[in-house]
């Protein structure tokens, strides 16, 4: 089969390798689309170092069809549309034993710490497989992980029909968090950012959410403004590694200060740098903090609201291209983020 092997950091070779066998408890996939996320960006080019190690087959955002089955496994039939849960927990630490797996003290992912869905065929457990209706395109489907990941943080900020929201981070996964969160409140919605391609993308396929560009606008100043003083119910955290600006704060400060008394604020951003906040500031409001970390069995909800046309997936897709062209899609990803969002991989027919 081809498949996409990151030899080295920043080097990607397409080549043919041998197809995985299915074994007696696993299915067998065809991987039609996978997407590119802002992970496999920061794996490329060597931040997860030690984490991952090269050669590796990075992509855990795909979808595709099964194949072939194991002959232990039952529920499933060849010809299927399945998106792929890339999460593997151990299932024994306290986490795992509460419920709570993304908590998972050896959480591991799928084309992270082991060979993903950049190549035509993967195995894996049932388990991990989830049904994709007809309606749903393949190239809609392979972004049913990420959009998990937005109905999760939704899910561990409590937001609800009637809240207010304030988003900071317009990226790949703020967008997702946003067009999640529009699914369940019809209410005033903010997304903040600097880039302001990003922005004029929301405006274009959600005209209702008022952007703010953090260069221009203080975005904790509007939205006080324009929720009369109040702020808003929820504020999450999408920004991760952010830039400094004259004037304004820390997005996770920002979203501190963005809330009412008595609000929520989720912060689901990898940033390596100590994000200063003022505790005071929480305290005073008895609001809340939580964190969120990729998904929890929310990829029925996601694909739900994707076959009943809930979502704008194909206003996250800038382009796609073939698995050969794979280099070049992570240098438009890196060259012009203002233009390009979501790329996905065609590497299947």
């Amino acid at each position: 089969m081809k498949a996409a092997v990151l030899e080295k950091y920043k080097e990607f070779k397409v080549k043919d390798i041998p197809a995985p066998q299915v074994k007696e408890h696993e299915v067998l996939v065809e991987v039609r689309f996978a997407s590119i996320c802002g992970t496999d960006q920061h794996i490329f080019a060597g931040d997860f170092h030690p984490r991952t190690q090269t050669p590796l087959i990075p992509g855990h955002e795909f979808a595709g069809v099964v194949e072939e089955i194991g002959s232990r496994v039952d529920g499933f039939n060849i010809g299927e549309r399945v998106a792929i849960d890339p999460i593997v927990w151990c299932g024994e630490c306290p986490a795992c034993k509460a419920g709570h797996v993304p908590a998972c003290e050896k959480l591991r992912l799928i084309g992270v710490d082991m060979d993903g869905g950049f190549a035509q065929k993967i195995t894996v457990p049932p388990a991990m497989l989830y049904k994709v209706p007809e309606s749903v395109s393949h190239e809609h489907a392979a972004l049913v992980e990420v959009y998990a990941i937005g109905f999760h943080a939704c899910k561990r900020a409590g937001v609800k029909s009637g809240d207010r929201v304030a988003i900071f981070g317009g990226g790949k996964i703020g967008q997702c968090v946003m067009q999640a969160a529009r699914t369940k409140t019809n209410d005033k919605m903010f997304v903040v950012d600097i880039v302001e391609g990003r922005l004029d993308m929301i405006r274009a396929s959600y005209p209702d959410v008022r952007t703010i560009n953090a260069k221009k606008e203080d975005p904790v100043q509007v939205i006080k403004e324009e929720t009369g003083g109040h702020g808003v119910d929820v504020a999450i955290e999408a920004v991760g590694h952010h830039a400094e600006l004259p004037g304004r704060v820390n997005p996770v400060r920002g979203c501190v200060q963005s809330i009412r008394g008595g609000g929520s604020v989720c912060v689901l951003g990898l940033e390596d740098e100590p994000a200063p906040v003022v505790f005071k500031e929480l305290i005073w409001k008895e609001a809340k903090i939580v964190a969120s970390r990729v998904s929890h069995g929310e990829f029925d909800e996601a694909i739900h609201h994707l076959a009943n046309g809930n979502l704008k997936p194909d206003a996250v897709i800038s382009t796609v291209v073939f698995i050969d062209d794979i280099r070049q899609a992570f240098v438009l990803l890196e060259e012009d983020p203002s233009k390009y969002l979501k790329i996905l991989l065609h590497i299947n027919s």
